[in-house]
């Protein structure tokens, strides 16, 4: 009986933890992007870091951006710029990436190549415990070789 009561109070917060993270989602803003980028590049804005650690820097419950493919892309390009240490976290159809800052992208951390279409939640993260205004780039253009 004492492991049925377990199991059923496992499942109750199992489900409760679900729900509680899918509405925390509802406030994050969706971008729908397909072959006609609504500009050049598309620039959306927001506060990145927060409080859970993870593999890909520190970063919010929820994601900061929501994007939405709704055809396959050939090549989309994703650079996120902040006054810190920025990190970027997406996770898609294709899979989880973490994206780091690299001196072939000026610092900041970039994912460009093949899009298939899907919903991507997007983190944007820091590698220190702080809070910065971040500038989320989308660009269909390849960036000019330096």
């Amino acid at each position: 009986m004492k492991t049925l009561k377990l199991f059923t109070i496992a499942s109750v917060a199992l489900t409760m933890g679900l729900l509680l993270n899918q509405s925390s989602f509802a406030g994050t803003p969706t971008t729908i992007i397909d072959s006609t980028l609504a500009s050049e590049p598309l620039i959306l804005k927001g506060k990145s870091g927060g409080s859970v650690k993870s593999n890909c820097g520190n970063i919010n419950t929820a994601p900061n951006q929501i994007i939405e493919v709704t055809e396959p892309l050939p090549y989309l390009r994703l650079t996120a710029a902040t006054e810190g240490q920025p990190t970027l976290l997406i996770d898609g159809p294709g899979g989880r990436f973490c994206v780091l800052a690299d001196s072939n992208s000026g610092g900041n951390p970039e994912l460009s190549g093949y899009w298939q279409p899907g919903k991507y939640s997007v983190y944007v993260g820091e590698l220190a415990l702080k809070n910065y205004s971040y500038t989320l780039v989308v660009s269909k253009q390849k960036q000019a070789l330096k």
